[in-house]
């Protein structure tokens, strides 16, 4: 009998021998890798049982035996003495014993009748409910096709009672385009003025860095765009009763053309969707399709939606014949507002241009000074460099002489007035009342001249720093107007350029109340 998932030949009648290095066979199943027999588990521990104290101490070393150790160690001996065995004993502790691997089998043969037992409960299980199943999906299926072929029905009903309805709407739409075309010249002449300004609105934007305020050519430009929607809104307030309805027309036109796309496409799917079988080609999985759910309606609410759009456009076909009105008082009125205005912004326009040009002058002159203050530092932290590196050459040579006299031989190391003044010198001459005699004295000698040097050069060292301080401090500035003229040239470029350029084409008076 052959072991699934195993290399090797099992007999249950007689366990056959296996060589020495046996090893059990890998398997795929988790079973396999557990630790079955935890109390009979061998390591290499040198702590198990059975184990001598004499083993373990003689073979905690190994000693080396050479030719001539032999030799010595064999005088004396008979032909017959013969040196002990010595056999791997560490070996020996690493293998199984029968009993370990009799209990490993019968465990092994245990899992694979349980595997088998509830293998074959399965698979009676399995054959019964796949027949449930079969019988359950048919009947399921049957009711669905039978559901989507009602919906269909439902769809083609309210698809020919719009597409009458549409029909009729558009005979009276197209009555009514003429009025709108009327109209239309004079509301589309406001528009220009209004690009233009929010066009200088959009590019002062572009102004960089402190320059970016809130003056009052960005006031009257607002103003401007306010005055030009509110004409727009108050022509459209009078042209309410005439561009109202026809955008009504429209409106209930594109919901029942909207309608009737939503219901094409609607049919068209579920036409192919009852005509789907089994056997049909373009059936495909989609899974998790049954957990999403993107409806957002039922059929009474679709039902009442298509209803009140029909009885909309009823509504809006019977007002559509009242419309009549005349507006061109308006639009003169508007046309002086928005010339007026226009006028205020290239005012503001041209005294900002004027102080933004005196400001930028000034900063030139500023930037002047200041490159040439700029220029003086540099050379007064080169002459301190200078000085510093003049210094380095005395202080030289004073530390040199110090050095040199500490090579004196012998008594001749003595502190002489040339190494040190002593206290006893400055003291005499300040008990006779010449105490500053007493101190110049001091600084005769080679100690103090080394320190007096190196406090020099470090006094001119912190002043080298703080003249660099106020070398950055000049470059700092010298940015800041260099990025202050760029900002102010920047600003006079878009206001002289960009905006009164483009409100040179602001369109007449005449154009703006509706005239060609």
């Amino acid at each position: 009998m052959e072991l699934l998932g195993s290399t090797l030949t099992a007999t249950y009648a007689q366990p056959s021998p296996t060589p020495p290095n046996f090893l059990p066979a890998i398997s795929t199943m988790a079973s396999s890798y557990k630790n079955r027999f935890p109390n009979y588990a061998l390591t290499h521990s040198l702590s198990l049982s059975g184990r001598p104290s004499t083993y373990c101490k003689g073979t905690s070393h190994s000693p080396t035996l050479t030719l001539a150790t032999l030799s010595r160690g064999t005088e004396g001996l008979g032909e017959k003495t013969m040196l002990p065995f010595v056999s791997n004993r560490a070996g020996l502790f690493t293998k199984y014993t029968r009993d370990d691997w009799y209990k490993a089998s019968l465990t092994n043969y245990k899992e694979s009748e349980s595997s088998r037992h509830n293998a074959e409960k399965l698979r009676v299980d399995t054959s019964r409910m796949i027949q449930d199943k079969d019988q359950q999906t048919r009947t399921t299926q049957s009711g669905s096709t039978k559901n989507l072929g009602e919906r269909v029905n439902d769809i083609g009903f309210w698809k020919s009672e719009i597409i009458r309805e549409l029909d009729e709407m558009i005979g009276e739409t197209n009555a009514l385009t003429d009025v709108k075309k009327k109209l239309e010249r004079a509301v589309a002449e406001t528009e220009a003025p209004l690009q233009v300004a929010e066009e200088c609105l959009f590019h002062r934007e572009k102004r960089m860095g402190i320059d970016l305020v809130h003056d009052d050519v960005e006031k009257q430009l607002l103003t401007e765009v306010d005055v030009i929607k509110c004409c727009q809104e108050r022509m459209r307030l009078h042209l309410e009763k005439i561009i109202a309805q026809l955008a009504a027309n429209r409106a209930a036109q594109h919901e029942l053309e909207k309608d009737l796309s939503d219901k094409q496409a609607a049919f068209r799917i579920d036409d192919k969707n009852h005509h789907l079988r089994n056997t049909s080609d373009g059936i495909s999985y989609y899974r998790g399709v049954e957990h999403f759910d993107a409806t957002i309606s039922v059929p009474e609410s679709w039902a009442k939606f298509t209803d009140d759009n029909i009885l909309h456009s009823h509504s809006e076909r019977a007002a559509s014949s009242k419309l009549r009105n005349d507006i061109e008082n308006l639009m003169g009125v508007t046309a002086n507002e928005m010339w007026n205005q226009f006028n205020a912004v290239n005012v503001a326009l041209t005294n900002r241009i004027a102080e933004t040009g005196d400001a930028k002058n000034k900063i030139q002159g500023h930037l002047a000074k200041t490159l040439q203050e700029l220029f003086q530092s540099e050379m007064a932290i080169e002459a301190i460099r200078k000085a510093i590196r003049d210094k380095a050459a005395c202080l030289k040579v004073a530390q040199t002489r110090l050095d040199e006299r500490t090579r004196r031989p012998n008594v001749e190391l003595c502190r002489d007035t040339a190494q040190l003044r002593s206290f006893l010198v400055a003291r005499n001459w300040k008990l006779r009342g010449c105490p500053s005699i007493g101190k110049w004295l001091n600084k005769l000698c080679l100690v103090n001249e080394v320190h007096e040097i190196d406090d020099a050069i470090q006094c001119l060292q912190q002043r080298l720093r703080d003249s660099e301080d106020i070398l950055q401090a000049l470059v700092r500035s010298k940015a800041t107007l260099e990025h202050d003229l760029i900002v102010k040239s920047n600003s006079l470029f878009i206001d002289q350029e960009k905006c009164m350029g483009m409100r040179k084409s602001y369109p007449s008076t005449l154009r703006l109340a509706g005239y060609s």
